[in-house]
């Protein structure tokens, strides 16, 4: 799932569903620009018109996309998001960093010595800010959409 954001399973996500037309699958796969993958406790159909929201960021962090795959897993879904907007995708794309520096701050709470948000921050920075770069999109892009 290349053009999908995986997002940290210990950082909460929501999925509602948004009062929108579903989009077909040839619409869809025409129109993405890419997305966020997250767990979910319920199946979707591909095309469902979603809001995807990240709690921990606050309450303006809501991202309007739409159902581009789902998979079932033993303990429940997963499934991709899909952003049709670029405005929306960038969004999308810096709340995930937000949400991956989270959850490094907290792997390294359990190491021997934690150090503090900023520092940890700054370090992941500088080993994955390229995955979050806009010329790692526009490959991405570039690629096929992989189901």
């Amino acid at each position: 799932m290349g053009r999908f954001l995986p997002h940290p399973d210990d950082i909460p996500v929501e999925i509602q569903p948004r009062k929108q037309p579903a989009l077909s699958r040839h619409k869809l796969h025409s129109i993405s620009l890419a997305g966020v993958s997250c767990n979910s406790d319920r199946g979707w159909r591909r095309g469902t018109a979603v809001e995807l929201s990240m709690p921990t960021l606050g309450e303006n962090a809501r991202y309007p996309g739409y159902i581009a795959w789902c998979e079932k897993r033993p303990d429940g879904y997963r499934v991709g998001v899909a952003f049709t907007d670029d405005q929306i995708l960038f969004g999308a794309r810096m709340g995930e960093q937000v949400c991956q520096i989270e959850h490094y701050y907290r792997l390294q709470q359990h190491s021997q010595s934690p150090e503090n948000i900023e520092t940890l921050a700054l370090e992941w920075i500088g080993h994955h800010a390229v995955e979050f770069s806009q010329a790692t999109l526009d490959r991405a892009l570039a690629s096929p959409l992989v189901d």
